[in-house]
């Protein structure tokens, strides 16, 4: 059975305090960050495989949409990783599949024409080592799931489709408000009472592994889950209806998400959860969710202090975000902290996109979310706020654990129809601070900005409905 990461795993893979720096911090009190961002994209590669070849089809797989090839699946992926690796080559046709793991060295190319279904039955997803809204447990295996490896990668212009419906797994979610019918009725069974048992148990510091869920709890596993790997890339596929979170990357290190298009609105279908992630870059995705399209994490309450790893250097640009509660979202799972994320280039516009950036945080997470960096950001319709900053997100102010959130920059957003500009809610003791906009636009405002326990917001040439405002109490439709 697989246990939680070592100390020796979590400072390997993103370590303590200050480990993965680029260059020391207080080099950039004086200098641009976003020298930093461009380190970032110098530095993240993308891993290299041998150019070797494994069909799935010569291991016995069929793509007539109905044989089941989980075996054939992983015997290609093991005779690839046994040769020194390679890629494993998903062929045009419609391959069913269960759980699929991926080794080190492995490259999982799904060919264009070619799609990778997922079984819908939950017995075709073994208990493994995971991580559920930050917590860590023993659960039904991701759809795609790594751990411990190094160079791996999924690629090609297929279609990965997770099945995710009314019919299956979304109703496990229980009652919920999205767009989408996901079919849960009253009478029928949900997550509810095995999510509040799981944060029980993480609050008394249960050891991992006797948290043990799977059949009966209904705890929907994430799409693409790499737990403690090194060196992954995720490039061009087409990904589909996840039962949950889509790309969930844990305590992973270089860390590649490019041309992405990620699509799905059943509940909790984040686009992707960077969590306790080091070194990331997310460029030209496309994202359109039933929740956040990009949400950093670092773990939930105890268990993300427990483990204390957090989520940074992180560059987003040229991504497109439809619809999703957040477009470029940190948090709620934010305990082990958060800093030096830097978004660019990025388009988001829908009427179902609620905030363009987002903060979400309590006093029962707590940890520390400095160093934001976003620029040149276009913003078409948001249907509830341009920024927010929310620290009364779900528990609020009911922990004992102090949120911090500061240093957020940012430069040339134009927002078209932003009904309201700015909704930044720190809590008494425990203030938002540090929040600059500089050369930005927002129209279509015809709400007031909510500011409340909040110090240190700076504005320059910024308009509201094409208007220059230069104080907070201007900030409101003009």
């Amino acid at each position: 059975m697989l246990i939680q990461p070592s100390r020796r795993d979590l400072l390997r893979y993103g370590a303590l305090a200050g480990a993965g720096a680029l260059v020391p911090a207080d080099a950039f009190a004086a200098a641009d960050p976003w020298l930093r961002a461009a380190d970032i994209a110098r530095r993240v590669r993308a891993p290299v495989f041998a150019r070797r070849i494994f069909d799935i089809t010569r291991f016995g797989a069929k793509g007539d949409g109905t044989t089941l090839n989980t075996v054939a699946i992983a015997d290609a992926i093991a005779a690839c990783a046994a040769a020194g690796g390679g890629r494993v080559l998903v062929p045009a046709g419609d391959f069913l599949t269960g759980a699929v793991h991926l080794k080190s060295n492995v490259e999982l190319h799904v060919a264009a024409g070619a799609t990778l279904r997922f079984s819908t039955d939950p017995a075709h997803y073994p208990i493994v080592f995971t991580r559920w809204e930050g917590v860590e447990l023993m659960n039904y295996s991701p759809l795609v799931y790594a751990y411990k490896a190094k160079n791996i990668a999924i690629t090609g212009a297929g279609t990965l489709d997770g099945q995710g419906s009314a019919q299956h797994w979304w109703s496990w979610k229980g009652p919920w408000g999205g767009t989408v019918e996901y079919g849960w009725r009253e009478g029928m069974p949900n997550q509810r009472p095995a999510r509040a048992r799981l944060f029980q148990m993480a609050e008394e510091r249960v050891p991992v592994e006797k948290r043990v869920f799977g059949d009966g709890h209904y705890l929907r596993p994430p799409f693409i889950q790499p737990y403690l790997c090194e060196n992954v890339l995720i490039e061009g596929v087409r990904i589909r209806n996840s039962p949950f979170w889509n790309v969930h990357p844990v305590l992973c290190r270089n860390v590649i998400l490019r041309g992405l298009d990620i699509f799905g609105h059943g509940p909790n279908n984040d686009g992707t959860d960077p969590e306790s992630v080091d070194m990331m870059l997310i460029e030209d995705c496309s994202f359109d969710t039933g929740d956040d399209c990009i949400a950093v994490n670092s773990g939930r309450n105890e268990d993300g202090r427990r483990l204390n790893v957090p989520s940074q250097n992180i560059l987003i640009r040229n991504c497109r975000m439809k619809e999703g509660h957040g477009g470029i979202t940190v948090g709620s799972q934010i305990s082990g902290g958060a800093r030096w994320v830097f978004a660019e280039k990025c388009q988001l516009d829908s009427p179902d996109l609620w905030y363009a950036i987002r903060f979400k945080n309590n006093a029962l997470r707590g940890g520390l979310l400095e160093n934001f960096h976003y620029r040149d950001i276009s913003v078409g319709q948001v249907s509830r706020t341009a920024i927010a900053c929310d620290f009364n997100y779900e528990e609020g102010a009911k922990g004992r654990f102090k949120p911090v959130l500061r240093h957020i920059n940012i430069t040339r957003l134009r927002a078209i129809d932003a009904t309201r500009v700015l909704d930044s809610q720190g809590l008494p003791g425990a203030p938002v601070t540090d929040i600059s906009l500089r050369d930005c636009s927002f129209d279509g405002v015809t709400a007031p900005s909510v500011i409340r326990h909040t110090e240190g917001v700076s504005l320059a040439n910024v308009r509201v409905n094409g208007k220059t405002v230069r104080a907070l109490d201007q900030l409101p439709a003009a």
